[in-house]
């Protein structure tokens, strides 16, 4: 876990951070000193003293599992040991010519060496130099490209990013070649000093996006960043909504789709997850595979969608109201038939609903937990063994079950994970409200959580948009997926933006592939 830093920290910080910006020293010893009081008790790291030509003294300084070990012993230990430095060449350019590494940076200051070596770029140290340089010789294991478990399609491309920063960033440059995708660089963290890559594409993305997005990352203060999701939480609008406004993907395909749609994306270093800012609540329900199959089937798909992501908020809450208050709503046959299963239930429905839900979370969350190969057979056999045994002893009803089992599978067709647990989690307040009130509880529910979608905001872009404020250009894209000649344009998210993705005075038609007279 991550704090900010006391006032004490801040300041003890603050003055090894001043003592680290101090300019190496033409001492070779008195550097070595500095960086291995630096570095006590560090086993990992590697202080390898050699001799330039047989003469003059040279540290070379790496961390073991970061570096590559057999290239420095090969390219640069191997030709420098054997050639001397002439006395007015400066040393990068020297060691440019010396060495077989491609990338050689200069190094002034002593958090200049620190960083470079906590990169996997070993230092090289000359004794009466008052610089040093930096080979580029990083290497660690990484995880090879896979397809997201989380987003899995059918039809499209099966690449996912990964942990490594430089992998997830080609696989953005791989999809679009043009130079005007920005990878803007920072870090955060005190002590982990993450890379984070901001991307847009510029000419598209606005600019007062960009410095917003910027803006609030540089603000963050913290010790270190593990993954996206801390990000993720310090920078959103409202940190007290349980809505994201911030969509996370593992695709890269849907990260360079909303690229070209004006958004940015945040790659941070040792996270799988991108960040895609800003979003709308029609965003999360979108999936990729919306785009890579017909447009009728898309635009069905996606309604289908809208009707779960309902049924899992509103059905167990629904079915509580009715079956406590609103009796004279249900079929004369049916309410006798769920009086008759409830005859021996000790519960009312609203406790019913209750330990029915927390018990299929309970499963759910087991399932995710255990070994994934026997994760999935726990979860679903303890939910048939546990559902029948509950019915059998007369604490819950079947019909009760069944509802419960629909708003599992519901919900499970909600593409975003962390929008669905939104769902999930409003779920039990609407249940109380129906427990309480009936159908006059559930309206009311729904009332707040509409009023609180209308006021909330992902970096200023209302989160209804483009349905409230209503925006027709943009609604080709919410409650039907058009056909791609006919989303000619781009929305329209903040300020100053590139409208049309295909030249203005061409208007598309099906019949002769996109282009009319």
């Amino acid at each position: 876990m991550m704090f900010r830093r006391s006032k004490d920290n801040r300041i003890e910080q603050d003055q090894q951070d001043e003592k680290q910006q101090e300019l190496l020293s033409s001492d070779l010893d008195q550097n070595l000193q500095l960086l291995r009081s630096l570095y006590t008790d560090c086993s990992d790291v590697v202080f390898r003293s050699f001799l330039i030509g047989g003469q003059v003294k040279a540290e070379l300084i790496y961390i073991e599992g970061l570096s590559n070990v057999q290239e420095m012993d090969i390219n640069v230990l191997s030709p420098l040991m054997h050639e001397a430095k002439g006395e007015r060449q400066q040393l990068t350019e020297w060691l440019k010519e010396t060495v077989s590494v491609s990338k050689v940076t200069e190094v002034k200051t002593l958090d200049d060496c620190i960083g470079q070596i906590s990169r996997g770029n070993p230092v090289i140290l000359i004794d009466g130099e008052g610089q040093g340089a930096a080979l580029g010789l990083a290497q660690w294991e990484k995880r090879s490209i896979e397809e997201p478990t989380s987003e899995s399609v059918v039809k499209g491309p099966r690449e996912g990013f990964i942990e490594t920063l430089g992998v997830n960033t080609s696989l953005l440059r791989r999809r679009i070649k043009s130079p005007q995708l920005k990878m803007k660089s920072i870090k955060i963290g005190r002590y982990t000093e993450t890379d984070i890559i901001i991307s847009y594409v510029e000419g598209i993305a606005d600019t007062t996006l960009i410095e917003e997005v910027t803006n609030r990352l540089q603000r963050i203060d913290i010790d270190g960043i593990v993954d996206s999701g801390y990000v993720e939480e310090m920078i959103q609008d409202n940190p007290f909504s349980v809505f994201p406004q911030i969509m996370s993907t593992e695709r890269p395909d849907t990260a360079v789709a909303h690229l070209l749609e004006g958004r940015v994306v945040i790659l941070v270093d040792g996270s799988p997850f991108a960040l895609i800012a800003p979003t709308t609540l029609y965003a999360l329900l979108q999936a990729s595979e919306d785009y890579y199959q017909h447009f009728t089937l898309g635009s069905v798909i996606r309604w289908l969608r809208y009707l779960l992501m309902l049924l899992a908020l509103f059905l167990p809450s629904i079915y509580v109201a009715v079956l406590s208050y609103h009796q004279e709503m249900v079929p004369t046959k049916l309410i006798l038939s769920m009086v008759a299963s409830r005859e021996n239930v000790p519960f009312p429905a609203f406790v019913e609903a209750l330990l029915m839900e927390v018990t299929f979370e309970a499963l759910r969350e087991a399932g995710v937990r255990l070994p994934k190969q026997v994760g999935a057979a726990v979860s679903i056999v303890g939910a048939l063994v546990i559902g029948q045994a509950a019915i059998e002893a007369g604490l819950v009803s079947a019909p009760m079950v069944m509802v419960v089992a629909l708003t599992g599978i519901a919900s499970f067709t909600i593409p975003r994970y962390n929008f669905g647990a939104s769902i999930r989690l409003l779920r039990f307040p609407m249940i109380f409200m129906a427990g309480i009130l009936g159908l006059l509880g559930v309206m009311l529910g729904l009332i707040n959580i509409l009023i609180h979608l209308c006021t909330l905001r992902s970096f200023g872009v209302p989160y209804l948009s483009p349905m409230a404020p209503m925006k027709g250009r943009d609604m080709k894209d919410v409650l039907i997926r058009a056909p791609w000649w006919a989303l000619n344009t781009r929305p329209h998210l903040t300020g100053k933006y590139n409208q049309y993705r295909q030249a203005p005075q061409q208007k598309p038609g099906p019949k002769n592939g996109g282009e009319t007279d």
